[in-house]
C-alpha cells in the first residue's frame, strides 16, 4: 500500500506541474468561466506535449525518450512564461478557492479509484493485451508510428494517440507501465470526474452571473454532472428487483416475477440489453478498465464540450479558439476516430446557432470550414499511417422495441421532456430570456437524440456480421451518455423549484436507479473490495503462468528495440499472445480476428497462423530455418 501511495503521488506530481505549466494559457482561453478553467489546464498540457512529441517521433526529428519529453516540456514553459504578463498571474490569485477545490476534487478521485483498482489490478481479460501491449510497443518505440505487436513489420493501424499519450506519462514518471496502465485508468476517472464537474459548475453559474448565493447551487450542480457522466449507468438496474432472465433473449421486467435478485444482478447486462449490439458508458468502462480509446479519449472530449460552451457563452471565435477547435477535433479523431466526427457535429450546431444570432451564416460556414481544413492538417502525421476500418453504410432493417430504449434512455429523457416542457411555457409566456447555457444545453439534447436514432436505421460496416451494429451503437451511444448526463445534471437543478410532486418523485426513483449501478458493478468486479493485491497489472501471472511471469520480466528487462519473438497464434480475448502484450515486443500473428479487423482483410493474418504453426511443429529443420528468416533475422522463445 505504501509503495502504491508514493506511485499515485509521483503520477499526480506530474499532471499537476503539467497543469501549473498551462494554466496561464488554460484561464485566457476560458476567461468566462467561473473556474477559470483550472482542470482542463492538465487536460490541455498533456495533449499538447503528447502531440508536440508525436510529431517529432514522427517526423524523425526527435527519438521517443524522457529526454525529448522533457526538452518539449522545458521549451513550452519558456514560451509560457514569456508571453503570459503579471497581470495574468495577479489573476490566478483571486480564484484561488475554486482552484484548491478542483484539484482537491481531482487528488480525490485519482486517490479513489486508484484505490479501486488495486482489489483486482490485473491486466487481463476482455482487450486489456492489446491495449497494454499498444502502450508497451509504443514505449519501445524510437519513432511513429510504432510497430504492431501482433502484426510484424507493419505499424499500428489503431487510433492509438490515447495510448500515446498514457506512454508519455509514462515515460516521464519514470514508472513502469505495468503500474502506470492502472494509473492512467484511475487518471481518466479523475479527468471524467472534474471535468464533466466544471462543465456542470459553469453551466449554472451563467444562470446567475452576479448572485454569490447561487455558488453553493453551482456546486452543487457540479457534483451533480460529475456523478451522473462518472459513476450512473442507466435503469437496466430495475431488473434487480425480478427475476433473472436469459440475457440472449431479454424480456420486459413486468413480464418477470418481483424478486430481490440484488445478489444475481450481472451488471454487464445494462450494456448488452439489446441483443446483439453495445451500448456501454463511463461507468462500465471504468470497472472493466480497457484502456481503450472511446475511454482515453473522454478528457479530450470533455475539454471539447467546455470550449464549445465557452465560444457560446461569450460569443467570440478569434483565430487561436479557431485553431483550438481544429487541434482538439483532430486528437479526438486521432484518439476514437468517431469522437472526431461526432464533435465536428457539436461544433456545428453551436456555429449554426452563432451565425443564427449573429444573422452572418457566410461568416460562420468560412469559419467552420477552416476548423474541417485545419483538424485534417493536424491529423495528418497520424492519417498518412493509418486506414479506416469502415469499409461501407448500411441499413438497419429491425430497429430496437422501443421498451428496451426507454430501459436504456428513459431517465435522461424523463428530464429533456420535463426541460423541454419548462422552456416551451417560459418562451411562450414571455417571461424571460433564454440563458447561453439554456441553449448549449438544447443543442446537447438534439445532438444526442440524434446519436441514439442513427444506429436504428444505418451503421458502419466492418467485420462482423452477426454484430453488425455493435460498434456504431456503441461509438454514437458513448457520447449520447455523456452530453445527456452533463444536460441532465443542469436540468435537474435549473427546474427543481418548479417540480410537481409526481414529477419529483418519478425523478427521484430513477435517479436512484441509475445510482446504484455503481454498487452493483463495483461490487462484483472488486471482489466486495475485500482483498487489496496493490497497482502491479501484472502480478496475476505469478500464479497463472510463473514460468512465463518470468520469462516476461526478463525480456522487459533485457531485451531492447523491438526484435521479433515467436509465440503461438490464438483467438482473441484469451490469453493467446501474452508474451507479445507484457513485454511490447512484435510477434508474427497475435490476435488473427483483431489484425483482421485493423486490416480490413484476412489474407494478411491467414498465412502467419500456417507459418507459426509450421515452425513450431515440422520436423523439417530447414523449413523452420527458412520461415525464421522470412519474418525476422533473430527471434526469441
Amino acid at each position: 500500500m505504501t509503495a502504491d501511495l508514493i506511485y499515485i503521488f509521483s503520477w499526480w506530481s506530474v499532471l499537476f506541474l503539467i497543469g501549473i505549466i498551462f494554466l496561464p494559457l488554460t484561464t485566457k482561453i476560458f476567461a468566462n468561466f467561473f473556474d477559470r478553467g483550472y482542470i482542463f489546464s492538465k487536460i490541455l498540457g498533456m495533449l499538447i506535449v503528447s502531440y508536440a512529441v508525436f510529431l517529432l517521433g514522427t517526423l524523425k526529428i526527435l527519438p521517443f525518450t524522457q529526454i525529448t519529453i522533457i526538452t518539449v516540456i522545458t521549451g513550452i514553459t519558456i514560451l509560457c512564461v514569456k508571453v503570459t504578463p503579471w497581470s495574468r498571474w495577479n489573476l490566478l490569485k483571486a480564484s484561488w478557492k475554486i482552484f484548491l477545490l478542483e484539484e482537491t476534487l481531482f487528488l480525490t478521485a485519482l486517490f479513489f479509484w486508484a484505490f479501486i483498482r488495486g482489489f483486482e489490478p490485473s491486466i487481463h481479460g476482455l482487450e486489456k493485451y492489446m491495449d497494454f501491449g499498444f502502450v508497451n510497443s509504443i514505449l519501445r518505440a524510437d519513432y511513429f508510428p510504432a510497430k504492431d505487436l501482433w502484426l510484424s513489420p507493419f505499424g499500428i493501424n489503431y487510433y492509438y494517440f490515447g495510448h500515446v499519450v498514457t506512454a508519455v506519462l509514462t515515460k516521464l514518471s519514470g514508472i513502469n507501465s505495468v503500474i502506470t496502465f492502472n494509473l492512467m485508468i484511475a487518471t481518466l476517472f479523475a479527468f471524467t470526474f472534474t471535468g464533466a464537474f466544471s462543465i456542470g459548475y459553469n453551466l449554472i453559474a451563467q444562470i446567475k452571473l452576479n448572485a454569490k448565493r447561487y455558488t453553493p447551487y453551482a456546486i452543487i450542480g457540479g457534483l451533480l454532472t460529475a456523478f451522473l457522466v462518472t459513476l450512473a449507468g442507466n435503469l437496466h438496474t430495475i431488473y434487480a428487483f425480478f427475476s433473472s432472465y436469459n440475457p440472449d433473449s431479454p424480456v420486459p421486467f413486468w413480464q418477470l416475477s418481483l424478486n430481490l435478485n440484488l445478489s444475481g444482478y450481472w451488471y454487464p447486462n445494462a450494456t448488452r440489453f439489446i441483443p446483439f449490439t453495445i451500448h456501454e458508458f463511463p461507468l462500465y468502462s471504468f470497472v472493466v478498465s480497457d484502456l481503450h480509446g472511446h475511454v482515453l479519449d473522454i478528457p479530450f472530449v470533455l475539454l471539447t464540450i467546455a470550449l464549445l460552451l465557452n465560444i457560446l457563452i461569450s460569443k467570440s471565435l478569434n483565430i487561436f479558439r479557431l485553431l483550438l477547435l481544429a487541434f482538439l477535433l483532430a486528437v479526438m479523431y486521432m484518439t476514437n476516430a468517431w469522437d472526431g466526427i461526432i464533435y465536428a457535429g457539436l461544433t456545428g450546431l453551436v456555429f449554426l446557432y452563432l451565425a443564427y444570432r449573429s444573422s452572418n451564416y457566410t461568416l460562420y460556414a468560412i469559419r467552420y470550414m477552416l476548423i474541417i481544413v485545419g483538424s485534417i492538417l493536424f491529423s495528418l502525421p497520424f492519417s498518412l499511417n493509418f486506414k479506416p476500418f469502415v469499409s461501407a453504410i448500411g441499413i438497419v432493417r429491425d430497429q430496437s422495441p422501443l421498451y428496451m430504449l426507454v430501459i436504456l434512455w428513459g431517465f435522461f429523457y424523463f428530464f429533456v421532456i420535463s426541460f423541454a416542457v419548462f422552456i416551451f411555457r417560459k418562451v411562450n409566456a414571455k417571461r424571460s430570456m433564454l440563458y447561453a447555457s439554456d441553449i448549449f444545453v438544447i443543442i446537447l439534447m438534439i445532438l444526442s437524440t440524434l446519436l441514439i436514432i442513427i444506429p436504428e436505421f444505418f451503421y458502419a460496416k466492418d467485420i462482423y456480421p452477426a454484430h453488425y451494429r455493435a460498434n456504431t451503437m456503441f461509438k454514437l451511444g458513448y457520447q449520447a451518455f455523456i452530453m445527456l448526463s452533463i444536460a441532465t445534471g443542469y436540468i435537474i437543478i435549473k427546474i427543481s423549484n418548479h417540480w410537481k410532486l409526481v414529477v419529483f418523485a418519478i425523478g427521484s426513483i430513477g435517479l436512484l436507479l441509475v445510482s446504484i449501478y455503481s454498487f452493483f458493478a463495483v461490487n462484483s468486479y472488486y471482489g466486495g473490495l475485500k482483498n487489496y493485491q496493490g497497482l502491479n497489472g501484472i502480478g496475476y501471472l505469478k500464479n497463472l503462468y510463473p514460468t512465463d511471469y518470468e520469462a516476461i520480466l526478463w525480456l522487459r528487462e533485457t531485451v531492447f528495440g523491438q526484435p521479433v519473438l515467436l509465440e503461438a497464434a490464438g483467438d482473441s480475448y484469451t490469453d493467446y499472445a501474452r508474451v507479445s502484450a507484457n513485454t511490447g515486443l512484435p510477434t508474427v500473428i497475435g490476435w488473427p480476428v483483431h489484425e483482421w479487423l485493423w486490416r480490413g482483410t484476412y489474407e494478411v493474418a491467414a498465412p502467419r497462423i500456417a507459418d507459426v504453426e509450421t515452425i513450431y511443429e515440422s520436423p523439417d529443420i530447414n523449413l523452420t530455418k527458412q520461415l525464421l528468416k522470412k519474418y525476422n533475422r533473430k527471434s526469441y522463445l
